[in-house]
C-alpha cells in the first residue's frame, strides 16, 4: 500500500474450483483488517466462511464515488469482495476517477484470494456434463453402448493428431477423448444396480499408477526404462492373477497391433512359441508383424504411415 494514499481500496477475487473459505494469508489479513467489506452477490459461497471467520460483509454494492469518498476519509479501507461476473461497473468508475487528474484517489489494490490448481478446469468438465447429461434430451438417454462407436473414432482421431504432428489438432482431440471418459463416467453415475463416478474412476486409476509405480511411490529402485516396464508388468500380473500371458490383449483391435501385442507379450515373458505355419496372406502378415515387434517397430503405426504416403500417391495422381 502506498503510505501517502489516502486508504485503500481491494477487488479480492476468489476461483469458483476452490472450495469456499480456503483463502490466502494476504486475503485474511486484508479482510479482517477492513473497515468496510462489500459483496453484491447475496448467494457467494464464501460469505458463510467470512461470517464464522467474524468477518461482517455488507450485501450491497457501492459506486466507485462512494467508496472513495470513504477511504479518503481517516485512510480506511474496503474490500470488494468480487462476483463471478465481476465488478465491471465499479472499475471502470474507478478508473474515470484516477484518470480524471483531479482526484487524489486511495491505492488500488487486486488481491487474488485463490488461484486455480493444477487440472482445475477439469472440475469445470464434470459440472457441465453433469448440467449436459440432465438437460439435454439426447445426452441424457444416451447409453455406454451407444457411445461405444465415438470413443473408437475419437481414438483414431487423435492418432492422427499425433502422426501429423498437428499441436492445435492434438489439444482438440486430447479434449474429445477426455470427453469420451467423463461422458461414460456421468452415465454410470445414473447405474441404478452399480452406480459410480469419475471421482471412482479417477481413484482406481490413481491407485494403479501409485501401485504400479514402486521406484517412484516405494523403496524400489529403477534405473532404465526396461527396469520400469519390468515393475510393471510383474505388478500387472501379480494384481491379475493371471493364468496366460494372452490374457487382457483385446481381440477387437486391429489386426496388426494385435498380433504385436501378442508377440510383445510372448517376448517378454521369454516364451519359446514357434510361429504358426499355414498359407495365405494372414500368415505372412503375422510373420511381419511378429518381426516388426522384435525390431522396435509398431506394425500398425508403419503401415499407417505408409498408408498416409499411397494416400498421397493417390492424390497427386488424381491432381488434387
Amino acid at each position: 500500500m502506498n503510505d501517502s494514499a489516502p486508504g485503500r481500496i481491494v477487488l479480492l477475487t476468489t476461483s469458483h474450483r476452490v472450495a469456499p473459505g480456503l483463502l490466502s494469508w494476504p486475503a485474511w489479513q486484508a479482510l479482517r483488517a477492513a473497515d468496510r467489506v462489500l459483496c453484491a452477490d447475496a448467494g457467494h459461497p464464501q460469505l458463510p466462511y467470512l461470517r464464522e471467520a467474524g468477518v461482517e460483509v455488507e450485501h450491497g454494492s457501492a459506486t466507485a464515488r462512494e467508496l472513495v469518498d470513504f477511504c479518503s476519509t481517516g485512510r480506511r479501507s474496503a474490500v470488494v469482495l468480487t462476483s463471478a461476473e465481476g465488478e465491471s461497473a465499479l472499475t471502470d468508475g474507478l478508473a474515470r476517477l484516477a484518470g480524471s487528474g483531479r482526484e487524489t484517489m486511495p491505492a488500488l489494490e487486486l488481491l487474488p484470494g485463490s488461484y486455480d490448481l493444477p487440472g482445475a478446469r477439469l472440475l469445470d468438465l464434470v459440472q457441465v456434463m453433469d448440467r449436459i447429461r440432465v438437460a439435454c434430451p439426447w445426452s441424457g438417454v444416451r447409453t455406454h453402448e451407444d457411445l461405444a462407436k465415438y470413443a473408437l473414432e475419437e481414438t483414431y482421431e487423435l492418432l492422427e493428431a499425433i502422426e501429423t504432428g498437428d499441436r492445435e489438432a492434438l489439444r482438440e482431440e486430447l479434449g474429445d477423448v477426455l470427453l469420451q471418459v467423463v461422458f461414460h463416467a456421468r452415465i454410470a453415475q445414473d447405474d441404478p444396480d452399480e452406480p459410480f463416478s469419475v471421482d471412482d474412476v479417477a481413484g482406481v486409476i490413481v491407485d494403479k499408477l501409485i501401485h504400479r509405480h514402486p521406484h517412484v511411490f516405494g523403496e524400489e529402485s529403477a534405473e532404465t526404462p526396461e527396469d520400469v516396464r519390468a515393475h510393471w508388468m510383474r505388478t500387472k500380473d501379480a494384481e491379475k492373477g493371471r493364468e496366460s500371458v494372452t490374457e487382457g490383449v483385446p481381440l477387437g483391435q486391429p489386426a496388426l497391433a494385435l498380433a504385436a501385442k501378442l508377440a510383445s507379450r510372448v517376448r517378454s515373458q521369454g516364451l519359446d512359441v514357434t510361429l504358426p505355419a499355414g498359407d495365405g496372406i494372414g500368415y505372412e502378415l503375422l510373420a511381419l508383424a511378429v518381426r516388426a515387434e522384435a525390431a522396435g517397430t509398431d506394425p500398425e503405426t508403419a503401415l499407417r504411415a505408409a498408408a498416409r504416403t499411397y494416400r498421397d500417391a493417390i492424390r497427386a495422381a488424381e491432381g488434387v
